[in-house]
């Protein structure tokens, strides 16, 4: 069994949900406390010992490319400073892993972006870390799904159980538990009307896909929203019996959504080493305003 040593990120979307900050700075930039929301999926990646790591943009979001590059300006900023520390800090963002960039053209789809991974992928298996998706959990998500794969031998996807209103909105699959917060998935739908959903788990943010997935995308016709869905081609998958689901712990942050921000914000701010005591004294005299 192949070690799983490549992720994909795509991080293409318009993040209309996040406008009009979206418009002049990518979603994925936006911070929680003082770290860009992306580099939480970068860090959780390297975490289960992935070394290569491609990330899907589309035009406009350069800011991603620059973050994780050298920055001169800063660094001799800093070591002028004598900010040593700050500037070991800096430097280390840019060697967290290889990190690619590669465009999506087209506005045509999570399937569609997936697929222009296909030449960085090969045929090896692969994690999918959507980019709006931050989780904090005790242990990556992303270790605990290799874990799995490394088991099973087949694609994996990343579960929680969500409501009936939301449940319309993600995606609903049809599963038998084989064990505790791991099922075998025999059938998937995107967006599904409420009485034709499977159940109530629902894939949040992360798939562990192996490189059969290409062929069926190749394939696959254009599902909701008229675009190229990869729920569609996992669902083939697992109408063959090649998918399991990890249901995984922790909180998932929607970083594509306002609400989604500053809920991040806060349940991580108080945990921040630097001002998480000051911020939690601030919470409490401030919800009494309330």
């Amino acid at each position: 069994m192949k070690k799983i040593t490549k992720a994909v990120i795509p991080a293409a979307g318009l993040g209309t949900r996040m406008l009009p900050a979206a418009a002049g700075v990518p979603k994925e930039i936006m911070p929680i406390v003082d770290k860009p929301s992306i580099q939480y999926l970068v860090e959780e990646a390297v975490e289960a010992g992935i070394t290569d790591i491609l990330i899907i943009t589309n035009r406009g979001k350069e800011a991603i490319e620059n973050y994780f590059d050298y920055s001169v300006e800063y660094e001799n900023k800093l070591a002028s400073s004598g900010k040593l520390q700050l500037l070991e800090n800096q430097r280390s963002v840019a060697n967290l892993a290889n990190i690619y960039f590669i465009r999506q053209k087209e506005p045509k789809g999570l399937g569609h972006a997936v697929l222009r991974a296909r030449s960085f992928v090969g045929d090896e298996p692969f994690m999918v870390l959507y980019g709006d998706d931050v989780i904090d959990a005790p242990v990556s998500t992303t270790r605990k799904m290799v874990d799995v794969y490394n088991e099973y031998g087949m694609s994996v996807v990343g579960v929680q159980e969500v409501t009936d209103e939301q449940i319309v909105k993600y995606c609903s699959l049809k599963v038998e538990k084989c064990s505790d917060r791991i099922y075998k998935v025999s059938d998937m739908i995107e967006k599904p009307p409420i009485e034709k959903k499977y159940s109530n788990l629902s894939i949040l943010g992360r798939a562990l896909l192996t490189p059969d997935i290409f062929d069926i995308l190749e394939n696959v016709q254009p599902g909701a929203g008229n675009e190229i869905q990869l729920t569609d081609a996992m669902a083939v998958q697992a109408k063959s019996g090649k998918v399991m689901a990890y249901e995984y712990e922790g909180i998932r942050h929607d970083m594509g959504s306002k609400l989604g921000f500053l809920m991040a914000n806060v349940m991580m701010g108080v945990k921040n080493d630097e001002v998480g005591e000051e911020f939690r004294r601030f919470l409490k005299v401030f919800s009494k305003t309330i």
